[in-house]
């Protein structure tokens, strides 16, 4: 289509560089501009259709660990910013992260599996519903955010937390667990790794953490306006990607101490593993845009649904 050319034309020079800002001499990004072309834009298109100016649209933007939401939801800021002329606000499930003392009083409370970062239940719920809900109020004030470096496993420190001055036409909310639903008893008892297994024998994590999907977590997500979901083939292929994600933050980070070793990246993932298997299955039935991904990390096809 002209207009996507046209739109191609405008944002192309902004999406290369920041591309270019993530990949290191061992890890180039290929097919970007197809990429860009062939599926963000029209998705800009389709976003942009649906944005009222008197309300935030939310999208909700999932998908495995290591699947490229970062990317991807810079990349349609960038877009949804440069040729669309809307003011965009980005921002991740996991800078909602509680922080290190929070979940280790959590994890002595209920469960020592609970001090691992990640799953619903490691989350400030009551600050991710007020960013809603005041992102939504007509009189939208000033409003601080925070934002968490995996590196240390907490928090920045509030002078380098987000500012958000001006009530956004976008929010682009994305993480590996955003849309994710609970899953019925009969399948809970069932074990699904060795974590699970040995560490929670009893069904006190699981069953804390379904029922935060079941109450909290399904509040928040229902008020997202779209999902879109980043749908990897499987999950062995999102522990490759995800061990290539930390040696990248390996080369970046100044504390070298705190990045994760091959087998801890592993055990961090089977924490992740049941959640993210269930959205395997169950989110291409109701999100609203599935962007299917092939094994080079690539997205090969788009699905919209009529939602």
């Amino acid at each position: 289509m002209q207009q996507f050319s046209l739109c191609f034309g405008k944002v192309k020079k902004d999406c290369l560089k920041f591309i270019k800002s993530q990949e290191t001499k061992a890890d180039k990004f290929k097919n970007k501009e197809k990429m860009i072309k062939s599926f963000l834009i029209p998705l800009c298109f389709w976003i942009s259709k649906k944005t009222d100016k008197k309300r935030p649209y939310f999208v909700g933007l999932a998908g495995g660990q290591g699947t490229g939401k970062t990317t991807i939801s810079s990349l349609i800021r960038i877009i949804l910013t440069k040729y669309f002329k809307l003011n965009v606000f980005r921002i991740s499930i996991d800078d909602f992260y509680k922080t290190r003392k929070e979940r280790i009083s959590l994890s002595k409370r209920v469960h020592p599996m609970l001090m691992t970062r990640g799953v619903p239940g490691t989350h400030d719920i009551n600050m991710m519903l007020n960013f809603f809900k005041k992102t939504k109020s007509r009189k939208f004030k000033r409003l601080k955010l925070p934002t968490f470096n995996k590196a240390i496993d907490d928090r920045f420190t509030k002078k380098r937390w987000y500012d958000l001055k001006k009530r956004p036409d976008v929010i682009i909310f994305e993480g590996w667990c955003v849309g994710a639903r609970s899953e019925k008893n009969a399948t809970l008892r069932k074990t699904i790794n060795s974590m699970e297994k040995t560490k929670d024998q009893k069904q006190i994590w699981r069953k804390f953490v379904n029922q935060q999907l079941k109450s909290n977590y399904k509040n928040l997500f229902s008020q997202l306006n779209c999902l879109i979901y980043l749908k990897a083939k499987n999950f062995s292929l999102l522990q490759k990607w995800r061990l290539k994600q930390e040696r990248k933050l390996w080369v970046n980070s100044k504390v070298k101490s705190k990045i994760m070793s091959r087998g801890d990246v592993l055990n961090f993932m089977q924490t992740y593993q049941r959640i993210t298997q269930n959205m395997f299955r169950f989110t291409p039935k109701y999100a609203s845009v599935i962007l299917n991904l092939n094994s080079n990390h690539q997205i090969k096809s788009a699905v919209y649904k009529r939602i």
